[in-house]
């Protein structure tokens, strides 16, 4: 067979294979989707639940048909990404099954949940498509792309739908990374703690600052070096070589103290303060059981030096 004839329908599919579809058009959507096609992918539908959102997650990937709901046009992609918020993907599906059905046969239907896993999608896969999850390990600020190259993303569902993920995550320099179904919520309480979470503690921390009189400025001025300095030492000794702070030296005196100033102060930090305390003596300590009967030492204390005169019998 001549060689421009074999050349010619790999072509084609090779531009087939990349075209993309988007649901979906808010922070992730629309961050993927732009680097996606400055990456050679074609997008052909972003899709909203508004004309106008579609329209600006259009404008800001810099490609894509905007659309209102879930169109059948959207089949017309070899790939279909869902990237609606985790609560909208099970509704989404069910609008995409039943406006396109028969045309989702041989497609690739992928979340971005972090928690959910592909099953969400089945009844897109009883149409015939192959479904799957891809999750990038990443924050979205809606404003601008993040930096995609170097980071994880969570992959699993039917075998297709893991390659065209894998490829996908690969594009954006990303690393693929399996994770089964049944650990999905594992994974993003990781992710969870590392991130929301932690900004929580970094802005209680902010707060306790300001209300020792510093401004708001220099108090995330203050605790931003700080967490850098620690996160950095992390990185290059560990999670032992880096512990920093009274549990660290085994300083209790310092500890009981903390609490007593919470206590007075901000009583509604105490219950995570010790909370965490105690997460820290099991996840860093060489000798977790001895540092965890010292904080209950000092919590029971607290707590006899806080009952009200006469409150026991």
């Amino acid at each position: 067979m001549p060689i421009g004839v074999v050349t010619q329908p790999q072509g084609i599919l090779a531009w087939m294979t990349k075209s993309l579809a988007i649901v979906g058009a808010g922070r992730v959507g629309r961050a993927l989707g732009q680097r996606l096609r400055e990456m050679g992918w074609r997008i052909t539908v972003v899709a909203a639940r508004s004309k106008s959102s579609a329209k600006r997650g259009a404008r800001f990937i810099g490609g894509g048909r905007a659309a209102c709901g879930i169109p059948a046009t959207l089949a017309d992609a070899s790939t279909i990404l869902v990237t609606v918020p985790d609560d909208a993907i099970a509704r989404v599906a069910s609008e995409l099954a039943r406006n396109a059905g028969e045309a989702l046969r041989g497609k690739v239907v992928l979340h971005t949940s972090g928690a959910l896993d592909a099953s969400v999608l089945e009844v897109v896969r009883s149409c015939g498509a192959t479904v799957g999850s891809m999750h990038p390990l990443q924050s979205f600020n809606g404003v601008s792309v993040p930096p995609l190259e170097g980071r994880v993303f969570a992959i699993e569902g039917d075998e297709l739908a893991v390659r065209m993920a894998r490829k996908i995550a690969r594009s954006l320099g990303g690393v693929p990374v399996g994770v089964s179904a049944d650990n999905k919520p594992l994974y993003h309480a990781a992710g969870a703690f590392a991130a929301g979470l932690n900004l929580a503690l970094e802005e209680a921390g902010v707060r306790l600052l300001m209300t020792a009189g510093l401004k708001r400025r220099e108090a995330q001025r203050a605790l931003l070096s700080l967490t850098r300095q620690v996160l950095e030492h992390y990185e290059k000794l560990g999670p032992q070589k880096a512990w920093t702070g009274p549990l660290a030296r085994g300083d209790f005196g310092v500890v009981a103290a903390h609490e007593r100033a919470l206590r007075a102060v901000q009583p509604e930090f105490l219950d995570a303060y010790q909370t965490l305390s105690r997460l820290a003596a099991q996840v860093l300590s060489h000798h977790p059981a001895a540092m965890l009967r010292e904080l209950e030492t000092i919590s029971a204390n607290a707590k006899l030096i806080a009952k009200p005169k006469g409150g026991y019998q």
